[in-house]
């Protein structure tokens, strides 16, 4: 595999930008731990990538629109073999996407 001048190879396998995308998005986002993605945003009446994002206690995080959104195009980029007719929570700190149809309204509380 050929590397960039970085030394990071030019095309990392998938588990490595999984974890890179987990320390990128926790570095975006102070604080998070869980980010659930899905492709309907509250409000929205087509598909449209939107994240919610709490805290290692629970608690939500508040993000804006355009962050939400950033952030849930580049998980489903990085995953993107995972049912998205489904909503899934990615965990950062071990960068595992697991399935999610747990409502979010009440979560942490």
């Amino acid at each position: 595999m050929p590397a960039i001048e970085s030394g990071t190879p030019a095309c990392p396998d998938s588990a490595d930008r999984q974890r890179r995308l987990a320390l990128q998005l926790a570095d975006m986002i102070p604080g998070a731990a869980t980010i659930r993605v899905s492709l309907r945003e509250p409000g929205a009446v087509w598909p449209h990538p939107h994240a919610r994002v709490w805290d290692g206690a629970g608690q939500p995080i508040e993000l804006s629109r355009t962050r939400a959104t950033v952030a849930a195009r580049w998980v489903v980029r990085v995953w993107p073999d995972a049912d998205w007719t489904r909503p899934h929570t990615l965990d950062l700190a071990s960068a595992v996407l697991t399935r999610s149809d747990l409502p979010t309204t009440g979560r942490g509380r």
